[in-house]
């Protein structure tokens, strides 16, 4: 039995694993730029809202402040009836605003949407009471 002497690096299977693999990271990269990234997507701004019902069966919204509290122009409230409100400015952290009622014991839709000064509108708070 004679020995044979192998010249090559490495061998045919490790090569084409080698080849398959940079195919696949070289079609990922041409094909990020020929779809592009995600672009335009704007940062979540961060405050608090919290709706509650008093014992009256009004509806108390009271705006709790956040990171980008300064931000913030105004609310725009929308009541279970489908009629909406808008703070004059922005609120005062912890004053509650009152939507006069009486209101049913369930099934509230109350929703508060921020205006920012950067023009971006933002969904604050979607409850059901």
């Amino acid at each position: 039995m004679a020995l044979t002497k192998n010249d090559e690096a490495v061998s045919p299977v490790i090569g084409t694993v080698l080849m398959v693999a940079i195919t696949v990271i070289l079609a990922a990269v041409i094909a990020m730029y020929v779809f592009g990234m995600p672009g335009g997507i704007t940062k979540t701004k961060v405050v608090a809202v919290t709706a509650q019902m008093d014992t009256n069966k009004d509806i108390l919204i009271t705006y709790q402040g956040g990171q980008d509290d300064d931000t913030l122009s105004s609310l725009n409230i929308t009541a279970p009836d489908g009629s909406t409100s808008s703070t004059l400015g922005k609120p005062i952290i912890g004053a509650p605003i009152i939507l006069p009622g009486p209101w049913q014991n369930s099934q509230n839709h109350v929703m508060v949407v921020g205006t920012f000064s950067d023009g971006v509108h933002q969904i604050i708070l979607d409850t059901y009471l």
